[in-house]
């Protein structure tokens, strides 16, 4: 069983819709109790860091989520759900995140033009994980759906597994064992974020989730 963390994100019911698409057996989710029962979690998101760690700390969840990581279980976070992971966030002053993944949320460069970024771009997975899983019947410089003014700075260059271009080189996706997390949309982003909803959950499937 899946569980999708409900904390009141925009995107969830779309998630929810595209995941069950998919085949997914899973839950939706507001409590601790029930994200620590579950074979894997998916952590949605739109909006601000800080928001949605006061209300994953509020909901008493942001303690569960890094022993839910060391199991082993699959985590997939999306949009803000992959920020939150990081140490922490410049975005409306200096907060502190989950410190799950060793970096710094920061804004996107005014170089980039139109801020945020609101519309298609490309992925390109980095050649360490051009055959993962998660980006089976994905080929390289495919598009999706980002909505964001800020991106993950992360430390550890072994843990960005694709890359996406605007107005710097910015990692799209990171992975580290269990972990997936994705700057963009899947939910919105058609047919081939349907298809990566899909890798998920097979690699759900594989770990004896579903």
């Amino acid at each position: 069983m899946i569980a999708v963390i409900n904390y009141g994100a925009g995107n969830l019911p779309s998630v929810v819709r595209a995941l069950r698409h998919v085949g997914a057996d899973l839950v939706v989710a507001e409590d601790a109790a029930t994200i620590e029962a579950a074979d894997a979690v998916v952590l949605p998101g739109v909006g601000a860091t800080a928001d949605t760690m006061r209300s994953l700390e509020q909901l008493g969840i942001a303690p569960v989520l890094p022993k839910v990581i060391a199991s082993g279980r699959p985590f997939l976070g999306i949009c803000v759900g992959m920020q939150v992971l990081l140490s922490v966030s410049e975005e409306f002053g200096h907060h502190p995140c989950l410190d799950l993944v060793e970096g710094a949320v920061r804004r996107l460069p005014e170089s980039a033009g139109k801020i945020p970024q609101i519309g298609w771009n490309q992925i390109r997975p980095t050649p360490a994980y051009t055959e993962h899983p998660l980006f089976a019947h994905i080929p390289s410089g495919s598009d999706f759906y980002f909505v964001h003014s800020f991106y993950c700075d992360v430390a550890d260059p072994n843990l960005v597994a694709a890359r996406t271009d605007y107005g710097l080189d910015f990692p799209s996706v990171i992975v580290r064992d269990n972990l997936s997390a994705v700057q963009f949309h899947p939910e919105k982003s058609g047919r081939l974020g349907l298809q990566l909803l899909y890798n998920f959950v097979q690699i759900c499937a594989a770990a004896g989730a579903h």
